[in-house]
C-alpha cells in the first residue's frame, strides 16, 4: 500500500516539476510533452495499481507491476536513443558551423586584412598523472 502512495506522489511531483520547468522556459515543449504524458500515466497507476493486471495477463505477464516495469525499461531505452540522436545532430551542426567560421575567417584574412590571431605559445600544463609520478 505504501508503494502505491509513493508512486502516486512521485508521479504528481514529476508533473508539477515539468510544469514549473515549462513556466520558467527551462524545458522545451517538445521534451515536456513526452514527460508530461509519462507523469500523467504514472500518477493514476500509483493510485490504482491493479488497473493493468488484466492487460498483463492477456500479454502473458505475471502482474501489472511487471508490465509497468518492462514498459518503463523500454521507455528509458527509447529516451536514451533519442538523446543520443539529438547529441549526434548537434555535434554535426557544431562541426559544420566551425568549418564555416574557419572558411569565413580565412576569407577575411586573405581579402580584407582581418588580423591573424597569434598561436598560444605557452606550454600546456602537465596533467595530474605527470605531476604525481
Amino acid at each position: 500500500m505504501r508503494l502505491t502512495i509513493i508512486t502516486s506522489i512521485t508521479g504528481v511531483l514529476v508533473v508539477a516539476y515539468i510544469l514549473e520547468l515549462l513556466r520558467r522556459q527551462q524545458l522545451r515543449e517538445k521534451y515536456a510533452a513526452i514527460w508530461l504524458l509519462i507523469g500523467l500515466a504514472v500518477a493514476p497507476l500509483g493510485f490504482f495499481p491493479t488497473v493493468l493486471d488484466s492487460t498483463a495477463r492477456r500479454l502473458g505477464i505475471a502482474s501489472g507491476v511487471s508490465l509497468v516495469l518492462f514498459a518503463g525499461f523500454v521507455l528509458v531505452l527509447l529516451v536514451c536513443l533519442h538523446l543520443s540522436w539529438e547529441a549526434s545532430q548537434l555535434e554535426a551542426e557544431t562541426r559544420s558551423l566551425s568549418e564555416e567560421v574557419a572558411l569565413l575567417r580565412s576569407h577575411l584574412v586573405e581579402h580584407h586584412g582581418y588580423p591573424v590571431r597569434k598561436q598560444d605559445t605557452t606550454p600546456a600544463l602537465a596533467d595530474d598523472s605527470e605531476v604525481h609520478s
